[in-house]
């Protein structure tokens, strides 16, 4: 699978351990985050990802912000894009299964990073449902 990454100043370590367990399973990723802790704005890592998602350039995307609440508001401005805030691994999976994220995003201030990991692998591993949540997902759009 093809994945992108973005991430502000509260993701590097976050960042830096996703995009290790994602090599070591064989995805190819593509990296937008900042790799040191200098404050930056989240829209500019979280655009680049969701447009990448948005135009098939990636299958998944994965973004890290401190409450992991902006990074989503910017991805979810993107047509096509659904960015799902998880903090444990069953709403990762549920965001998958009833929503068809394509996005997830994490919050580092409020998250382990391998509670993070483990969030990433799950929404990856996790296939939506279809049947009466297609409908639901057909009308997020505007």
């Amino acid at each position: 699978m093809k994945i992108s990454i973005g991430n502000d100043h509260a993701g590097p370590a976050y960042k830096k351990a996703i995009v290790q367990f994602l090599e070591q399973q064989g995805h190819a990723v593509t990296n937008y985050g900042t790799d040191d802790l200098n404050s930056v704005d989240y829209p500019d890592f979280g655009h680049p990802v969701a447009l990448d998602v948005e135009e098939h350039r990636a299958d998944f995307g994965i973004l890290i912000c401190g409450s992991g609440n902006g990074i989503a508001m910017t991805a979810n401005k993107h047509q096509g894009v659904r960015c799902a805030l998880c903090w444990t691994k069953e709403i990762a999976a549920l965001s998958r299964q009833h929503n068809n994220a394509n996005v997830i995003s994490i919050p580092a201030r409020f998250t382990s990073i391998e509670q993070a990991v483990e969030m990433v692998k799950t929404f990856l591993e996790t296939s939506f449902e279809g049947g009466r949540h297609a409908d639901r997902v057909a009308k997020i759009g505007c």
